[in-house]
């Protein structure tokens, strides 16, 4: 009976992280610029991943295995935020984004570049 309750679970899980995966990439190759790519690249694309690897935990149900979801995991959340940070600031310096689409640019009162008016 639990049995088919995780994999009823697992599967939902499964089905609920591709879709946000399919969602991440329609969005990269929908989206305007740099910014809003990395946006879409990132945000759907880690809770995704953290979906399909729930749902193959429920699925599997073994200690080895879960250590190494676990460890998929953790350099997941810990790889993702650093790759989003690294993409948009290469993007700004390059000037490859739209102004009119930021609420706020705390990196031109900085003076660190970006865009045409930027050191370069």
């Amino acid at each position: 009976m639990i049995g088919t309750i995780a994999d009823w679970l697992g599967a939902g899980c499964l089905v609920a992280g591709a879709l946000l995966g399919l969602a991440a990439g329609i969005g990269v190759l929908r989206f305007p610029d740099a910014l809003s790519r990395m946006h879409a690249a990132t945000k759907p694309q880690v809770l995704g991943v953290l979906l399909l690897l729930l749902g193959i935990m429920l699925r599997l149900r073994s200690r080895t295995d879960f250590g190494m979801i676990l460890l998929v995991a953790v350099f997941q959340l810990a790889t993702a935020p650093v790759a989003a940070q690294m993409i948009g600031r290469a993007a700004y310096r390059a000037g490859r984004f739209d102004r009119d689409l930021l609420d706020a640019d705390e990196l031109a009162e900085r003076g660190s570049g970006g865009g045409p008016a930027g050191p370069g």
